[in-house]
């Protein structure tokens, strides 16, 4: 039987396989620290860049339908392989039988958005997960906007391992942040703007300007997908209703809690607490 979702306003929801949905996360706050928000980290199935997309699809979908069932009716994939993988599926077959007066949004789109102003040489790279280049999400996302711009992808499999285990600013982490760095220029010697394609990589931004050549610009996801937010309440005042605006932040996660607040205060720098639920 359907269950009916609530119909009164409530808050944002924020869903990341893992962590680094928490990069946007804080960028979002910064710029609308008016609002509530929820924040969903599958933490207990992550990571989901290897995964197919029928298994990305399916546990994106469960946690979008948990966050509608907890209030939001606006959710925001805060992972690129979500976006990726299971965005337009459950936009296009599963709002509409759920609740069609909500939304689900991504990460891949505002950013794309912006690159046509960035990029001189119209030529783009894209680091990100196995999952993400796979899906050859950003270049048709760039195409569709900007169909002069030569984009090509290197996924960079250890990045989020070493984010998640602390290693961001260990030395070994030097070696291979250069070598997938090295691998995607490469590919195309005109590329004068790389997207980080992944919410964990800003962690690592700084080994990444150290390796990057100079005069080619690096392009991080959270300030451009709050803009992308505050730009979407004002052109949808409809759902800017129905979101509360208290100040909040809740956290959920599918993993053990103490597990949760340890890393979670690596991207947040600030201390949380959590409830650990199940999708």
């Amino acid at each position: 039987m359907k269950q009916e979702l609530p119909t009164i306003p409530g808050p944002i929801g924020v869903f990341d396989s893992g962590y680094g949905g928490l990069t946007i996360l804080s960028k979002i706050r910064e710029a609308l620290p008016q609002y509530d928000y929820i924040y969903l980290g599958d933490n207990a199935r992550t990571p989901y860049g290897t995964r197919s997309f029928e298994i990305v699809y399916e546990f994106t979908l469960q946690a979008v339908t948990k966050l509608f069932e907890m209030g939001c009716h606006l959710v925001i994939l805060a992972c690129n392989t979500a976006s990726a993988k299971a965005l337009r599926s459950i936009q296009i077959n599963d709002l509409p039988e759920m609740d069609p007066a909500r939304r689900v949004l991504g990460v891949i789109r505002p950013t794309v958005e912006c690159i046509g102003s960035i990029t001189q040489s119209r030529h783009v790279g894209v680091l990100a997960t196995a999952g993400t280049i796979k899906s050859e999400s950003y270049p048709l996302e760039i195409h569709k906007l900007f169909p002069d711009i030569q984009v090509a992808g290197e996924a960079c499999p250890l990045w989020v391992s070493l984010v998640e285990n602390n290693e961001a600013e260990g030395d070994g982490t030097d070696y291979f942040v250069r070598k997938y760095i090295n691998e995607l220029l490469a590919k195309d010697t005109q590329i004068d703007t790389v997207i980080l394609g992944c919410t964990h990589y800003p962690l690592l931004l700084p080994k990444i300007k150290k390796h990057m050549p100079d005069g080619i610009a690096t392009v991080t996801q959270g300030e451009l997908v709050a803009d992308s937010l505050k730009d979407y309440f004002h052109r949808h005042p409809e759902m800017d209703a129905k979101c509360t605006k208290g100040g909040n932040c809740t956290y959920y996660t599918t993993e053990a809690e103490e597990k949760f607040i340890e890393s979670a205060s690596t991207f947040l720098n600030e201390a949380v607490t959590v409830q650990r639920i199940e999708l």
